[in-house]
């Protein structure tokens, strides 16, 4: 199981931006959190990176799996939502980065 001893890059409390990575496919990362900020509330484990599955690759590092919460007129700005209404979804590592911005 490679990069399980690594430390993680992600604590609960970090705010996060989703990346833009511009892949295609089975990414298991929806449109609508790409580019948004939220905030890991757990690390849930370490897994084989589901885009690598979803195209028959079965070996490779394990990735990590975070769950991050978002407030959800962050989201859509269009619809109504209660001011602390929340998603809360799970993204893997390699889709976040440390942001400074405040969210959820």
């Amino acid at each position: 199981m490679t990069g399980i001893a690594q430390p993680l890059p992600f604590s609960v409390g970090d705010h996060v931006t989703v990346l833009s990575l511009g892949k295609q496919g089975h990414i298991r990362t929806p449109d609508y959190v790409l580019e948004k900020s939220g905030v890991v509330i757990q690390f849930c484990g370490y897994f084989l990176n589901p885009e690598d599955l979803s195209v028959g690759k079965t070996s490779g590092p394990m990735v990590q799996l975070y769950r991050v919460q978002f407030l959800m007129s962050h989201l859509w700005h269009n619809t109504q939502h209660r001011p602390n209404d929340l998603l809360c979804i799970e993204i893997y590592g390699h889709w976040l980065a440390l942001t400074k911005e405040t969210a959820a």
